[in-house]
């Protein structure tokens, strides 16, 4: 839903005056926080916002609203940041402009330019990374792995992209492959802490190439870090094409998925400590380790701030 809504309220800016027509693809998510669950039979409000355009990229800001049709009450359940990149229904490896936006403040012009830098940085870093695999694992035999290493709780999904998994395009929503990937990292981390789980934020999720329809794509997730009560997942597309195409395998999408433990009465518990026995497992835990602490040492940061100004 938040995708739907950040792709077309991208498309309508971007074909809102005279020019080459287009649809908004999604190249990046920002950090996403699941702020409290929405609930069965609750009513899901979802309002995006173009808070940023560059040349040929826009970024949308989204907004989840629960509210309990009995009582009236309401909440704010999920935040995000997505970019959108427009290409062309004529030819869709070209990158038509993006009409500029007005901003009611040039401070709001400004701090969304360094947005913008900081994450143009961080996809080119991701990318660098891209050369590391995890080979899939459809049936895992678990009995011969140890508990709460990486192998024991590695999963893998295969999935063959149709046309109702695609844009006008005929490429995959991007809101399609963050279902499965999340689909994944689900199972990744309970098989790890045997408990019920929940999702509790999403690091950004890079979009580095369009998968096609026809393609299979293969998402994969493995536990890279561990704290008292939260487990950070990796997890990777990689697409195959499937029918009349030359090219080989290659990695479209990747992200860290992070989850907590809950008791059957909805409370957090204690996280297994994950068991690592390699070196890139052990590198990949200290990785993992510097973005909890970031994100901590951030939320502290707002919440002295947002106490300072009450």
């Amino acid at each position: 839903m938040i995708e739907e809504a950040g792709a077309i309220i991208s498309t309508r800016h971007c074909n809102s005056q005279a020019g080459e027509p287009c649809v908004a693809a999604l190249a990046r998510v920002e950090r996403t926080d699941f702020l409290s669950p929405m609930c069965i039979g609750e009513v899901a409000n979802v309002s995006a916002e173009i808070t940023y355009t560059s040349r040929h990229s826009v970024e949308v800001q989204v907004n989840v609203m629960s509210e309990n049709i009995l009582t009236g009450a309401k909440r704010v359940t999920n935040k995000a940041t997505l970019w959108y990149v427009p290409l062309s229904l004529k030819n869709v490896n070209k990158v038509v402009e993006v009409p500029p936006i007005q901003y009611a403040r040039k401070e709001q012009e400004d701090e969304g330019k360094k947005r913008y830098e900081e994450q143009k940085l961080d996809r080119l870093e991701t990318k660098q990374r891209n050369g590391d695999v995890i080979l899939p694992v459809i049936n895992p035999d678990r009995q011969t792995k140890e508990p709460h290493t990486v192998g024991y709780s590695q999963s893998s999904l295969i999935h063959l992209v149709g046309p109702s998994d695609c844009t006008l395009l005929g490429f995959v929503h991007g809101g399609v492959t963050m279902k499965l990937m999340d689909e994944v990292a689900g199972i990744v981390a309970p098989c790890h802490c045997k408990t019920n789980i929940v999702t509790a934020s999403v690091d950004a999720i890079n979009f580095h190439e369009k998968i096609k329809k026809g393609c299979v794509i293969t998402v994969s997730g493995r536990m890279t870090f561990t704290s008292n009560k939260s487990m950070e997942i990796e997890v990777f597309v990689d697409a195959d094409p499937f029918v009349d195409e030359p090219r080989e395998r290659y990695r479209a999408v990747s992200a860290f998925f992070t989850y907590v433990s809950l008791s059957k009465e909805g409370k957090p518990l204690p996280v297994p400590q994950l068991l690592t026995e390699t070196e890139d497992e052990k590198r990949r835990f200290e990785e993992g380790k510097g973005r909890y602490l970031q994100t901590k040492a951030k939320r502290q940061a707002q919440m002295q701030q947002q106490a300072a100004q009450q």
